[in-house]
Parts: structure tokens; C-alpha cells; sequence
């Protein structure tokens, strides 16, 4: 993909979804709004604050236990300074979702105590979740609901209806299928997107995206893709091809490739194959705690 490329994705039902939210945002009290903590900037939907306004919200970065866990603290905090309420979890495995009930209990305390002043004692809260595909949003539900109540793979675009799930408490969740948007303007957004699987693979080159992926990685985590591929990353003569998309990349991609004894014809390194291994390596957390995205 070229630099001037973008990547497209809106499929009907997310402008459905869109639409959907934007209906049914009156009927909530408080919007839950999940990202992937490897990428915090890129898994959020830029209209997302557009969409909710004024809305009380928390953050919750999920998959937190396959990201750098120091990253993940600066992003809590930057988020704090920007008076959002951010917890870090992972739903998948229900670590650290103690920490979405605190934030929950002390955004609707306000809420809570009117609501009694009122006589409305019964009153429940009622929560929407919210977040791009992928992020886990279906098994933060089943966690905190107790039970196997939606759906959940990994991949992306699954929920395609919003759906309420009751809590043991009585508090309401309308579960919102994933938002994307029209397009990524940001050529580095859609290919971390890619990276962590929230978009579909066939959107991007699969060489291409490793070779992107592995350029980071060399800045960000050397050492990382050293103790797993066993490889040295020392640099070769200039490598002039104009054919390679990201030479850099390449050349470790191929390294990785002979490495792993990944062969064609003639010798050749099958990096079409090494590409797929370097990128489900890294989405099934082989490669270490790895965060794409740091605040500034």
C-alpha cells in the first residue's frame, strides 16, 4: 500500500449501528466504551465523542494482560488528566474487572443519590458498551452478566444487533455491534487495526503488514523478536529494490522465514508464510507485551 493509499472499510450495517447508537443513547445512563490496550488511539472510533457528547463514560482498556503493562499506566493517566475514567482489564480471562465496577460505582453516584432523593429507589443503571470490532466487548458482557449471554470469536464484525443483557443486580447493558468509520485518513491507524486483527485480513497485503509490523517492532521490542525467532538483527548492505514496500521490514521477515525453515521453490523463503506466522504470533501474545501506541 502505497502512501496515498487509504484504507476503506464501512460496511451498511456499522452506518446502521451508528444510527442505532445515536437513537437509543437516551435510553442509557452511562456509555462503557472498550479498546484494545495495545491500541488505545487507533481502537477508538474518532466520532465516538462526537456520537455520546455529554454523556457520562468510562474507558475501558481490555486485553491489557497482551499489552506493556507501563504503557497501559501512562495511558490510565492521560486519560485522567483529560477527566476521563480509565480502567485497564482483561475480559477474556475477568482479570482486573473489579476495577470497572469501582469506576462505575463512583461515575453514577451522583446519578444514584438523585435518583433516591426522587423516590426512585428502584431505579437501575442502564449502560450501553460500545467499541470498533474486536475489542472484546461480548466477553466483558458474559463476564460481568455470569453467564454466556452473547456471542464471542475472534473476529471481527460478529454482534450485527443491538441487544439488552440483564445483570443478577438488575443494571441493563445494551450491547452495541462494532463501529468502525468511513475511512482510516491515517495510513498508520488502519494498519495497526490490521496488526491486532479488528479489521479483516484480506484489507491489506499480508506481506506487507508484517513487514510494517516488524519495522516497529525492531524500534520498539527488538529483543523481543530476537528471543523468539532466534534471529540477528544486524543491519545488511543497503538494500535498493524499489519492488519491496518496506525493505527494513523484509529483511527480517525473510530471516524470520529461513529461521523457521519456511522454503519454496529453489531455495526461496515462502515469506507469504512467515508473514502469517509473525502476525498470529502477535495477536496470541507470543511475541510478549506489546503496546503499538503510546499518549502524547
Amino acid at each position: 500500500m502505497s502512501e496515498a493509499e487509504q484504507v476503506q472499510w464501512f460496511p451498511g450495517h456499522m452506518a446502521k449501528t451508528r444510527r442505532i447508537m445515536q437513537a437509543n443513547l437516551k435510553l442509557v445512563d452511562v456509555v462503557v466504551e472498550l479498546t484494545d490496550a495495545r491500541i488505545p488511539y487507533s481502537s477508538r472510533n474518532p466520532e465516538m465523542d462526537k456520537l455520546i457528547g455529554n454523556k457520562p463514560r468510562i474507558i475501558l482498556l481490555n486485553k491489557a494482560d497482551a499489552a506493556d503493562e507501563t504503557v497501559t499506566s501512562q495511558w490510565i493517566d492521560h486519560y485522567k488528566r483529560k477527566g476521563i475514567k480509565a480502567a485497564a482489564t482483561d475480559c477474556r480471562s475477568g482479570k482486573s474487572l473489579n476495577k470497572f465496577t469501582l469506576a462505575l460505582n463512583e461515575i453514577t453516584a451522583d446519578m444514584r443519590k438523585s435518583w433516591n432523593d426522587k423516590g426512585m429507589t428502584g431505579r437501575k443503571v442502564r449502560i450501553m458498551t460500545a467499541g470498533i470490532p474486536n475489542v472484546g466487548k461480548s466477553s466483558f458482557i458474559n463476564r460481568i452478566a455470569g453467564a454466556k449471554r452473547v456471542k464471542v470469536e475472534d473476529r471481527p464484525g460478529v454482534t450485527r444487533g443491538k441487544q439488552w443483557v440483564t445483570l443478577a443486580d438488575g443494571t441493563e447493558l445494551l450491547d452495541m455491534p462494532g463501529v468502525l468509520w468511513p475511512k482510516f485518513e491515517d495510513k498508520e491507524v488502519g494498519e495497526k487495526l490490521a496488526f491486532t486483527g479488528a479489521v479483516k485480513d484480506d484489507i491489506l497485503d499480508t506481506e506487507y503488514l508484517a513487514c510494517r509490523f516488524l519495522e516497529f517492532m525492531e524500534k520498539d521490542y527488538p529483543q523481543n523478536l530476537v528471543q523468539r525467532y532466534g534471529i540477528s538483527l544486524d543491519r545488511l548492505p543497503e538494500n535498493t529494490e524499489e519492488s519491496v514496500g518496506c525493505v527494513r521490514g523484509y529483511e527480517i521477515l525473510e530471516r524470520i522465514g529461513k529461521k523457521r525453515g519456511f522454503l519454496i521453490s529453489r531455495g526461496e523463503t515462502d515469506t507469504l508464510r512467515a508473514a502469517a506466522a509473525v502476525l498470529d504470533e502477535f495477536r496470541g501474545g507470543k511475541l510478549g507485551r506489546i503496546s503499538l501506541e503510546r499518549p502524547t
